[in-house]
């Protein structure tokens, strides 16, 4: 077996390892909720598992790293999954401080999704563009997703606050705000459907098209294409043809690729409303009900302390300083660059707010929802619609 079937394995058996943990959190909470006890035998199952799950990945990560002879952090799909895995290693450590297993049924879903994500780019092994080839790669890269990991865990600890303190049975804004987040996580579900259902048709459709620097090129659609590249003419085409064309500066295909997902998504999102017969929201409160809501507070915004600094350094000051060796410039309002600058400046935010404003609790708890959707708009939408110098996946 060669390395990077072995990577490929290993991967496989995190999921699974994650997946069968969730369920063990979860039978955690529901045995707890009909006791009236705090029980840690499932819990303590749970997070054993959990931990196999991330040794598995890890191992992934280090047999794939020997293989492709650098960090797997170069394009969506060694990034992204990358992220879960930090998000998994930010979530033992909070476990191990804290012992709330609630936070297991969330923060392992979110990382199985962002895992599923990941799974729907292209997984072979590329060679490195050369402003890539440099330390800079591990050093950047890495330290930015882990930042942005332990502050995926405010909002983990921000989302298990709100589905205890909202009424869900009443209309109000933060009823419908709270749905609208359960929704976002149901699109990427639908991301996962509808990428998985074209992969297995074999679906392919070939166009020419011109960039924003006015050079001919070749895509290939693994899904209908909706939108068209700029100037764009038929090569190969099967079933659909396009019906906006975008302007060079947009890509077309992962624009796309999220319409389908938002399409898919939210009929998945009315079925399960439907068969439920309940907000999404409203099925998960339960699970909840015996939190500690001072102890998730505190979760939310140590968190928050502790990832901002590491965010700062990875995404801004390693990265400004890759940007001057590799572009000769630090700074250049590239997509990429501008968003991250506007996450670091909203949890500077935060910060400003909950320590000179007293803004704690539910508010806190907003807040860290807001911040990780901004973290998820810069991974999906910043990287999937707009083209840019950090587009290389």
């Amino acid at each position: 077996m060669s390395l990077i079937d072995l990577s490929g394995n290993l991967l496989y058996v995190a999921f699974v390892a994650y997946l069968i943990a969730t369920l063990l959190f979860g039978g955690a909470i529901k045995q707890s909720n009909a006791t009236g006890k705090n029980t840690d035998k499932w819990g303590k199952v749970a997070i054993i598992v959990t931990i196999i799950g991330f040794i598995a990945q890890l191992g992934y990560f280090i047999t794939r790293w020997i293989h492709t002879g650098h960090a797997p952090v170069s394009n969506m799909f060694e990034f992204t999954t990358a992220f879960g895995m930090f998000i998994v290693a930010s979530f033992i450590l909070i476990f191990f401080i804290y012992r709330m297993t609630a936070l297991g049924l969330v923060a392992l879903p979110v990382a199985l999704l962002i895992i599923a994500y990941a799974a729907m780019f292209p997984t072979e092994v590329s060679p490195l563009v050369p402003s890539l080839q440099s330390h800079w790669l591990t050093i950047h890269v890495i330290t930015a997703a882990l930042g942005q990991s332990i502050l995926a865990i405010s909002a983990v600890a921000g989302l298990i606050y709100l589905l205890k303190v909202v009424d869900v049975s009443k209309k109000s804004k933060q009823r419908f705000w709270l749905e609208a987040i359960m929704y976002c996580l149901v699109v990427v579900i639908g991301f996962v459907v509808i990428t998985s259902t074209f992969n297995a048709m074999d679906y392919e459709s070939k166009y020419t098209y011109v960039d924003k620097e006015e050079n001919v090129r070749q895509i290939i659609y693994n899904m209908p294409p909706i939108f068209g590249m700029n100037q764009y003419e038929v090569v190969e085409e099967h079933g659909m043809s396009p019906l906006v064309e975008m302007p060079g500066i947009i890509n077309a295909k992962k624009l796309t690729t999220v319409v389908w997902s938002l399409l898919v998504g939210t009929i998945l999102y009315w079925a399960i409303r439907l068969i439920a017969r309940r907000r999404i929201s409203a099925i998960f409160q339960p699970l909840v009900k015996r939190v500690n809501l001072q102890l998730l507070d505190e979760i939310g915004y140590r968190s928050v302390l502790i990832g901002f600094p590491v965010f700062t350094l990875g995404a801004l000051i390693f990265a400004m300083i890759w940007a001057q060796i590799a572009w000769s410039r630090f700074w250049g309002w590239d997509p990429k660059e501008v968003w991250a600058l506007i996450t670091w400046l909203f949890y500077a935010a935060f910060l400003h707010l909950r320590l000179s404003k007293g803004w704690e609790g539910e508010r806190s708890a907003w807040l860290a929802l807001i911040g990780f959707g901004i973290i998820l708009f810069n991974l999906i939408a910043v990287n999937l619609i707009l083209a840019g110098l950090h587009s290389y996946a």
